[in-house]
């Protein structure tokens, strides 16, 4: 293995290790290697290749800071090219010379067929980290090329070969994407806040749904669709434990009521009958129609 090779695995070494979602920060610090820091990332730039590396390592996307508009409210447009995809999806060459040192790398990838990064945006600041993924066409006339996805949770790094594995990692990259920007939006929205009980530590929160995913009519990752809930909420939310009326009333079921087991039973109960932390903007309230059909199952559980 020649050393752009060694390189290469041990950026996907370490990118592992960070985990699926990334901070700026951690692929800004990059990772060591013999002695010397290699960079993960081009800071102004989408299309990468360190100066130690004759390939390219990496490419990215990037969710703009918040500006006049909420981040959210524009996510599906940033998103659009995955939820589009069936097989592959397009990635912009960087200006408007097909010739540019960062788009001939892009083609370099394609004929060399090399496993790369994508740092996906899911948030202002936070990525997913999809790897292995292959250029896999290099159009000069349309300024783009086509990327396509590896096997999530393949050890080898090998470009699927059939129409089925290409459209099976998509589909896998698009839940994965889902879940990360529904989290953030819905715990953005609440000011990393839980519903229930205010608890102020977004690493300790989960986006729940409404109306679960499953749901192809009402299960949208939308802000209006979701709670953060710290995880013990989430647990007694899903299991009926609590229920959250049309007037964002929380109610708590009579089994948890007529128990007494400790304070942090006791800081269920007096929940019962308070209303939950509402988001800051009025259109990313819960959906009362959301509400109402969760709570006839919480009522039905009872």
């Amino acid at each position: 293995m020649g050393e752009d090779d060694q390189i290469r695995a041990a950026a996907f070494e370490h990118v592992r290790r960070l985990g699926e979602t990334v901070t700026s920060s951690d692929i800004k610090a990059g990772f060591m290697f013999n002695g010397e820091r290699i960079p993960l990332v081009n800071p102004q730039r989408g299309i990468f290749k360190p100066r130690q590396m004759q390939h390219l390592l990496s490419i990215r996307t990037v969710f703009p800071k918040p500006g006049a508009k909420i981040w959210y409210d524009d996510q599906k447009q940033v998103h659009r090219q995955i939820f589009e995809g069936e097989e592959s999806v397009d990635y912009a060459f960087m200006g408007n010379n097909p010739d540019a040192a960062e788009n001939r790398w892009l083609r370099d990838a394609m004929e060399m067929q090399k496993p790369l990064i994508y740092f996906l945006g899911v948030s202002p600041g936070n990525y997913q980290a999809v790897m292995p993924i292959y250029v896999t066409g290099w159009d000069a006339r349309s300024l783009k090329a086509q990327v396509t996805f590896g096997l999530p949770g393949e050890a080898k790094l090998e470009m699927p070969a059939s129409a089925f594995e290409r459209k099976y990692a998509l589909r896998e990259i698009k839940q994965r994407l889902h879940q990360a920007s529904f989290r953030e939006a819905v715990i953005t929205a609440y000011n990393g806040r839980c519903a229930l009980s205010g608890f102020p530590e977004p690493l300790l929160l989960d986006a729940a749904h409404i109306i679960s995913d499953k749901d192809e009519h009402f299960g949208q990752p939308v802000v209006p669709n979701g709670l953060p809930l710290s995880k013990i909420h989430h647990a007694a939310f899903d299991s009926h434990l609590i229920g959250i009326d049309p007037d964002f009333k929380i109610h708590v079921s009579k089994r948890l009521l007529d128990l007494n087991d400790g304070p942090m039973l006791e800081a269920l109960k007096q929940l019962h009958h308070r209303s939950i932390h509402l988001p800051g903007r009025m259109k990313d309230y819960p959906d009362r129609s959301r509400l109402e059909r969760r709570f006839q199952e919480f009522r039905q559980g009872m």
